[in-house]
């Protein structure tokens, strides 16, 4: 049978505030590294640097949109992308 494609992303929440609503962190998938914001009351995602975004943003908000209280500062988190970077 075939395999799909699949990236494991490492994920680390390095700020959290409930007041701001935002989630402050970098996630790392292949040779690729972004830094973001989660902006959970507005539903916006913010990626840096640009190069390679495109491979990442669908899987990680999908990731963040389901676990958003569940991150915790200083947390690391594992999820698949599928897709292989």
């Amino acid at each position: 049978m075939y395999n799909k494609p699949s990236t494991t992303a490492y994920l680390q929440v390095h700020k959290q505030c409930f007041k701001q609503k935002k989630v402050e962190g970098v996630v790392r998938a292949g040779d690729f590294e972004w830094r973001f914001i989660w902006a959970f009351n507005q539903g916006q995602l913010f990626i840096e640097p640009p190069l390679g975004r495109a491979l990442i943003k669908d899987a990680l908000e999908r990731y963040l949109v389901s676990t958003d209280y569940k991150l915790e500062s200083g947390g690391d988190y594992i999820f698949t992308v599928r897709s292989k970077f």
